[in-house]
């Protein structure tokens, strides 16, 4: 691989910002080949992987979870919810453009000589609590208004439902994702005991140890993974919520711009709520250890009387987060 091209797939990265557990665990190239021999059939080994992640910015402007090329033949472009999303070939054409103009920057496209490219693959990896088959094909052409037998662009994505009761023959072809999908569901286990979500999260990281299932990825990423998760949890919460919301607006003020307002207002509201939520457990977290509020402020690079705020709450309440921030937000209410 040319050290050009070497330079496009680091700025493709991104490595420096993990939206969630799942993107942490396949951007390493070990657990991507693995991934990709079980979905291929080829046999794949981690030097024929490089990771071709777009960049993008935690919740707002998240560009595709997961992006790789193998063996410069094949470009996975893909991505992890929890929820069925109807749009993601519309979603994942706007990825491969915006991945394509990346690893083709410095080539003529006016030339008359065909320039070779990595035949693309897309894929959903669905873990949420809705029923869904094993697996579902989604495609572009369903959306289109004008319906044709053959439309002249198609894409089609995968989407496989990773959830451990389903059994697809994926978790027992790629380590990874088995016990990623194991993780999961006994974080989903506890919560539906329910533990508040923190509780859930700790429980499973000493269940993943005491079996020796993720335990070197939760071992090797400690709290890092409880942050990743929360977030996670936060932003799928954010968005459902959100989303209902909008909905019920849009039927009052008319459907189609109550839709668009409500995702609008739905994102927006979610990302200040999980990042306050994030700061909250973050500030709590370093209290438990006996950091005062000056070293938890500047290690956090967060406001002093924000975290003096929080810090507040916490002598107040006991170090139940969920009673902080209820209390935090009870505040809020009140000064509205």
């Amino acid at each position: 691989m040319t050290e050009e091209k070497q330079e496009t797939l680091k700025a493709l990265s991104n490595r420096e910002l993990k939206s969630d557990v799942f993107t942490a665990v396949f951007s390493e190239p070990e657990n991507a080949a693995m991934l990709y021999t079980a979905l291929s059939g080829e046999e794949t080994a981690p030097e024929d992987v490089e990771i071709a992640t777009l960049e993008g910015v935690l919740f707002l402007a998240r560009k595709n979870d997961l992006g790789f090329l193998v063996k410069d033949r094949v470009l996975v472009i893909s991505e992890h919810q929890s929820t069925v999303n109807r749009n993601m070939p519309l979603r994942s054409i706007l990825y491969y453009g915006r991945t394509m103009e990346k690893l083709l920057k410095n080539q003529d496209l006016y030339r008359e000589k065909l320039i070779p490219i990595p035949t693309p693959e897309f894929y959903l990896f669905y873990n949420g609590s809705k029923p869904v088959p094993d697996e579902i094909v989604l495609k572009l052409s369903d959306a289109y208004i004008a319906k044709t037998q053959e439309p002249m662009l198609e894409l089609k994505v995968k989407m496989i439902n990773i959830n451990l009761p389903v059994g697809h023959r994926l978790l027992g072809e790629c380590m990874p994702l088995y016990e990623y999908s194991w993780f999961i569901e006994q974080v989903r286990r506890y919560m539906e005991d329910g533990m508040n979500r923190d509780t859930a999260v700790t429980l499973a990281i000493k269940d993943c140890i005491r079996e020796g299932i993720f335990a070197e990825f939760v071992t090797k990423h400690g709290t890092e993974v409880e942050n990743m998760l929360f977030t996670q949890f936060n932003m799928d919460d954010a968005l459902a919520v959100r989303y209902e919301e909008g909905l019920e607006d849009g039927i009052e003020q008319g459907l189609e711009r109550g839709l668009a307002q409500g995702m609008e207002r739905g994102l927006a509201q979610g990302f200040t709520q999980g990042k306050q939520q994030l700061l909250i457990h973050q500030v709590c977290s370093k209290l438990q250890r006996g950091d005062s509020p000056e070293k938890i402020a500047a290690d956090l690079l967060a406001g002093e009387k924000e975290v003096a705020r929080i810090c507040e709450a916490y002598v107040s309440c006991g170090p139940e987060e969920s009673a902080v921030y209820e209390r935090l937000v009870g505040d809020l209410r009140g000064s509205e």
